[in-house]
């Protein structure tokens, strides 16, 4: 494995919930940290939320309180849960270190949100 892989994208509707899942190409703890980025057409790829090497988190104001990141230690991996979703969620979610190493970046994947 030599880059990010994320699973668990779908569609919901509105107030739906979804847990996306991060596999790292490397120890998680490697990384000084890591982070939940998404990308929707036409615009700017933006930094979703974070969390370090030492569990302390960050989020984009818009998503505080309806989401959560964690790492699981024993699988080596990172999951991000959505809850309460809107249709301004749906874009195309990535995991990647924190700031985004290019050699790392997966196919990501897509979140739809209906309305």
């Amino acid at each position: 494995q030599v880059q990010f892989v994320e699973s668990g994208g779908g569609l919901v509707q509105p107030g739906g919930s979804l847990r996306l899942s991060c596999a790292a190409p490397r120890n998680i703890f490697s990384f000084a940290a890591m982070g939940w980025y998404r990308q929707a057409p036409g615009k700017e790829r933006e930094l979703v939320s974070s969390i370090t090497n030492r569990g302390s988190t960050n989020y984009v104001e818009s998503v505080k309180g309806r989401f959560t990141i964690s790492r699981d230690i024993a699988k080596n991996t990172m999951t991000l849960q959505m809850n309460g979703l809107k249709p301004e969620d749906a874009a195309l979610y990535y995991c990647n270190s924190v700031p985004g190493s290019r050699d790392y970046w997966g196919q990501g994947t897509q979140v739809t949100v209906s309305s």
